[in-house]
């Protein structure tokens, strides 16, 4: 992830977070229409799992200069979630159904450059949550 990006999304975060609600309910929203199968597997009320997703959001954007940081709680949060049922070919639709919610709620305030400085930080958000699943032992 470059300087500038880092700093878009330092930049974006706070409307970001003051739209948190309906950012969530976007996604949450988006998320169950392009696979309506992922549904039970959100046994929280879906505002709860919103502010969950708004507090992750908070933890990358602070420690985009301490990523590596993150690294354990995320591996951590990847095996929590594949005892959910997470796959790791679910990750891709978080990832677009995130930056869908983002450009919804921003409409023209998430341009080009914005959009792929946060689909990088999602992204590497992703790949160290499947590598901690990758982790896992699975019985034979």
């Amino acid at each position: 992830m470059t300087p500038a990006q880092k700093q878009l999304v330092r930049d974006s975060f706070p409307s970001i977070a003051a739209l948190s609600k309906p950012i969530s309910m976007l996604f949450y929203g988006r998320l169950f229409q392009i696979d309506p199968a992922l549904r039970p597997m959100f046994k929280q009320d879906i505002e709860v799992q919103g502010r969950k997703l708004m507090d992750m959001l908070t933890a990358l954007t602070t420690n985009l200069d301490h990523f590596d940081d993150l690294v354990p709680m995320l591996k951590a949060l990847g095996q929590r979630h594949a005892g959910y049922g997470v796959r790791p070919e679910h990750y891709p639709l978080v990832t677009k159904s995130l930056i869908w919610a983002f450009a919804v709620a921003r409409d023209r305030d998430f341009y080009r450059q914005l959009r792929e400085a946060w689909s990088t930080v999602v992204e590497m958000a992703a790949t160290v949550m499947k590598d901690g699943d990758a982790e896992l032992p699975r019985t034979p």
